[in-house]
C-alpha cells in the first residue's frame, strides 16, 4: 500500500505541476498605451538656371534669330514642380539693361522659351530652348552694334 500512496502522491505532483505550468503559459496581463514621436519636413529649394551658347547668325534689324539652350536644375531634395520659364532681355538681377548706349530690351524680343514642364526629380533638370531677335525699328540702331544682350531666365 505504501508504494501504491507514493505512486497517488508523485502522480498529483506531477499533475499539479502540470497544471500550474500550463497555468502560466496562459497568463497574461491585457493593457493600452499610447505614445508620439514627430518628423521633419524640409522646404523648396530655387532652381539652379544654366544657359549656354547661343547658336544661329549674330543678330541684326530684321535679320535671323538666335536660340539660346537652357536647363532647370532641382538641386533639392525632393521633387520640385517646373510650372513656368520667363526669358527676358536683362541684367541677372532683373533690373533693366542700360549698359549699352543707344540699345535697350526694347531692341529685341524674347520667344516663348520650348521646355517640357512638370515634375522634376531631386538632382533631375529639365532643358529648353528660347529664340531671340533683334526688331527692325524705324529708329537707329547703331547702338546695338557689337552689343552683348543678356537674358534674365527665371524658372518656377
Amino acid at each position: 500500500m505504501r508504494s501504491t500512496k507514493k505512486r497517488v502522491v508523485v502522480v498529483g505532483a506531477v499533475a499539479g505541476a502540470l497544471v500550474l505550468g500550463g497555468g502560466l503559459a496562459y497568463a497574461y496581463w491585457s493593457s493600452t498605451g499610447t505614445g508620439s514621436g514627430s518628423a521633419t519636413t524640409g522646404t523648396s529649394t530655387a532652381f539652379v538656371v544654366t544657359t549656354a551658347a547661343a547658336t544661329g547668325g549674330p543678330l541684326s534689324p530684321g535679320g535671323p534669330s538666335q536660340t539660346v539652350p537652357f536647363t532647370v536644375t532641382n538641386p533639392g531634395t525632393g521633387s520640385q514642380n517646373l510650372t513656368s520659364v520667363v526669358v527676358t532681355v536683362a541684367n541677372a538681377d532683373g533690373t533693366p539693361w542700360t549698359a549699352v548706349a543707344g540699345c535697350s530690351a526694347a531692341d529685341y524680343t524674347v520667344g516663348t522659351p520650348a521646355v517640357t514642364y512638370g515634375e522634376i526629380a531631386p538632382g533631375g533638370n529639365a532643358g529648353g530652348t528660347v529664340t531671340i531677335t533683334m526688331n527692325n525699328l524705324p529708329s537707329n540702331q547703331d547702338g546695338c552694334k557689337d552689343a552683348v544682350v543678356p537674358l534674365r531666365v527665371v524658372a518656377s
